[in-house]
Protein backbone atom coordinates (compact mmCIF):
# COMPACT_ATOMS: atom_id res chain seq x y z
CA UNK A 1 0.00 0.00 0.00
CA UNK A 2 0.93 3.62 -0.69
CA UNK A 3 -0.30 6.33 0.97
CA UNK A 4 1.11 10.11 0.59
CA UNK A 5 -0.72 13.45 0.86
CA UNK A 6 -0.53 16.30 -2.05
CA UNK A 7 -0.21 19.62 -0.26
CA UNK A 8 -2.44 22.26 -1.49
CA UNK A 9 -6.11 22.54 -2.91
CA UNK A 10 -7.42 20.12 -5.02
CA UNK A 11 -7.36 20.87 -8.92
CA UNK A 12 -8.93 19.38 -11.67
CA UNK A 13 -7.28 18.60 -14.68
CA UNK A 14 -7.50 21.55 -17.65
CA UNK A 15 -9.35 20.95 -20.82
CA UNK A 16 -6.05 21.07 -23.96
CA UNK A 17 -5.94 24.22 -25.03
CA UNK A 18 -5.20 24.68 -28.87
CA UNK A 19 -3.03 27.16 -30.78
CA UNK A 20 -1.44 27.35 -34.21
CA UNK A 21 1.69 28.03 -34.97
CA UNK A 22 2.98 27.97 -38.82
CA UNK A 23 -0.65 27.72 -40.14
CA UNK A 24 -0.41 23.52 -38.47
CA UNK A 25 -2.98 23.40 -35.24
CA UNK A 26 -1.12 22.35 -32.04
CA UNK A 27 -2.77 21.08 -28.71
CA UNK A 28 -1.05 21.69 -25.15
CA UNK A 29 -1.54 21.04 -21.49
CA UNK A 30 -2.26 24.37 -19.75
CA UNK A 31 0.33 25.53 -17.17
CA UNK A 32 -1.20 25.18 -14.15
CA UNK A 33 -1.76 21.56 -14.74
CA UNK A 34 1.68 20.51 -15.60
CA UNK A 35 2.39 22.54 -12.14
CA UNK A 36 -0.19 20.53 -10.61
CA UNK A 37 0.29 17.11 -11.85
CA UNK A 38 4.17 17.79 -10.79
CA UNK A 39 3.42 18.28 -7.56
CA UNK A 40 1.27 14.98 -7.42
CA UNK A 41 4.09 13.10 -9.57
CA UNK A 42 6.79 14.43 -6.36
CA UNK A 43 4.57 13.42 -4.19
CA UNK A 44 4.14 9.81 -5.48
CA UNK A 45 7.90 9.49 -5.88
CA UNK A 46 9.15 10.47 -2.35
CA UNK A 47 5.99 7.55 -1.61
CA UNK A 48 7.18 5.31 -3.76
CA UNK A 49 11.08 5.59 -1.96
CA UNK A 50 13.14 4.29 -5.43
CA UNK A 51 10.62 1.68 -5.66
CA UNK A 52 9.85 0.24 -9.57
CA UNK A 53 5.92 1.22 -10.89
CA UNK A 54 3.09 -1.47 -9.73
CA UNK A 55 2.22 -3.89 -12.48
CA UNK A 56 -1.53 -5.20 -13.06
CA UNK A 57 -4.25 -3.98 -11.54
CA UNK A 58 -4.74 -1.61 -8.89
CA UNK A 59 -7.00 0.31 -6.71
CA UNK A 60 -6.77 4.09 -5.99
CA UNK A 61 -8.78 5.95 -3.14
CA UNK A 62 -9.00 9.53 -2.99
CA UNK A 63 -9.96 12.09 -0.63
CA UNK A 64 -9.72 15.46 -1.80
CA UNK A 65 -10.21 18.02 0.95
CA UNK A 66 -10.34 21.64 0.60
CA UNK A 67 -10.62 24.48 2.75
CA UNK A 68 -13.64 26.44 4.57
CA UNK A 69 -14.45 29.48 3.49
CA UNK A 70 -13.56 32.17 6.02
CA UNK A 71 -16.79 34.07 5.49
CA UNK A 72 -18.65 30.69 6.25
CA UNK A 73 -20.21 31.37 9.51
CA UNK A 74 -19.30 29.54 12.80
CA UNK A 75 -22.73 27.18 12.32
CA UNK A 76 -21.66 26.13 8.78
CA UNK A 77 -17.82 25.88 9.46
CA UNK A 78 -18.68 22.86 12.16
CA UNK A 79 -21.31 21.53 9.54
CA UNK A 80 -17.94 21.01 7.12
CA UNK A 81 -15.53 20.07 9.61
CA UNK A 82 -17.92 17.26 10.93
CA UNK A 83 -18.96 16.03 7.16
CA UNK A 84 -22.22 17.34 7.40
CA UNK A 85 -21.95 19.94 4.81
CA UNK A 86 -20.43 18.08 1.47
CA UNK A 87 -17.92 19.88 -1.26
CA UNK A 88 -20.30 20.12 -3.88
CA UNK A 89 -18.44 22.25 -5.96
CA UNK A 90 -15.88 22.99 -8.86
CA UNK A 91 -13.80 21.04 -9.26
CA UNK A 92 -15.24 18.08 -10.67
CA UNK A 93 -14.43 14.47 -8.96
CA UNK A 94 -13.58 12.88 -12.04
CA UNK A 95 -11.04 15.70 -13.24
CA UNK A 96 -9.30 15.45 -9.82
CA UNK A 97 -8.99 11.55 -10.86
CA UNK A 98 -7.71 12.75 -14.42
CA UNK A 99 -5.04 14.49 -12.91
CA UNK A 100 -4.16 12.08 -10.28
CA UNK A 101 -3.95 9.43 -12.66
CA UNK A 102 -2.03 11.77 -15.65
CA UNK A 103 0.53 12.40 -12.62
CA UNK A 104 1.58 9.29 -11.18
CA UNK A 105 2.44 7.81 -14.16
CA UNK A 106 5.62 5.99 -14.77
CA UNK A 107 6.10 6.72 -11.13
CA UNK A 108 3.40 4.83 -9.04
CA UNK A 109 2.00 2.75 -12.10
CA UNK A 110 3.04 1.93 -15.33
CA UNK A 111 -0.41 3.65 -16.77
CA UNK A 112 -3.36 5.22 -15.48
CA UNK A 113 -5.16 2.28 -17.34
CA UNK A 114 -3.98 -0.24 -14.44
CA UNK A 115 -6.41 1.66 -12.00
CA UNK A 116 -9.29 -1.30 -11.90
CA UNK A 117 -10.98 0.33 -8.63
CA UNK A 118 -11.27 4.25 -8.19
CA UNK A 119 -12.83 5.41 -4.73
CA UNK A 120 -13.42 9.39 -4.03
CA UNK A 121 -14.48 11.57 -2.03
CA UNK A 122 -14.21 15.58 -1.69
CA UNK A 123 -14.93 17.55 1.79
CA UNK A 124 -13.65 20.61 3.83
CA UNK A 125 -11.14 20.19 6.25
CA UNK A 126 -9.21 22.70 8.25
CA UNK A 127 -6.31 22.36 6.13
CA UNK A 128 -6.55 21.31 2.22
Amino acid sequence: MISFVVPGQPQAKGRPRLSTRGGFARAYTPAKTVAYEGLIALAGQEAMAGRAPMDGPVSVAITATFQIPKSWSKRQRAAAETGHLAHTGKPDLDNIAKAVGDGLNGIVWADDSQVARLTMDKRYGAAP
